[in-house]
């Protein structure tokens, strides 16, 4: 079912992407509308699922978890159950930040965050090493980061 968004909803996502701590009197300052609309123009994002949630950013860096790692993982057997059986495996994992089933090439990108090389040792270990249905890892570790967005391009959603 596709979701209707108007310039109203697109401009509200684009300002809580950009900041979510702010008031709805902040909110619909910046929108350019009622306290009231706004109020309830967000309700019924979160009721619909288009706001999934509302978190904080942290810089990995001044946490020291420093390596990104990003992974390619081919499985042995492909099926619906095996990549299913994957995918929970990895959902457990704090360290992996992002899975992806993709195509074509591996049946797995990850994005993994650890502290370090031995850390991401023991994640390599725990995670592919010792499952039997791993048949190739490939890792790219990355040595700088010069972009990172979590926003979603919201002026791309198709206007009705």
């Amino acid at each position: 079912m596709k979701l209707e968004l108007d310039d109203l909803d697109r401009r509200i996502l684009q300002a809580l992407q950009m900041e979510a701590s702010q008031t709805n009197q902040q909110l619909a300052a910046t929108v350019h509308a009622s306290p009231p609309t706004c109020l309830r123009r967000v309700r019924r994002l979160v009721e619909e699922g288009v706001i999934a949630r509302q978190v904080a950013l942290l810089d990995p860096e001044r946490l020291a978890a420093a390596l990104t790692a990003i992974v390619e993982i081919t499985l042995d057997r492909q099926g619906d159950e095996e990549q299913r059986a994957f995918e929970e495996l990895v959902a457990q994992e704090p360290a992996v930040q992002q899975c992806y089933r993709v195509s074509p090439g591996p049946d797995f990108v990850l994005m993994v965050l650890v502290a370090d090389m031995p850390a991401y040792h023991a994640l390599a270990h725990r995670l592919f090493a010792s499952q039997k249905n791993v048949r190739n890892v490939r890792s790219y570790f990355s040595i700088r980061r010069s972009k990172f967005e979590t926003a979603v391009p919201v002026e791309l959603v198709e206007q009705r």
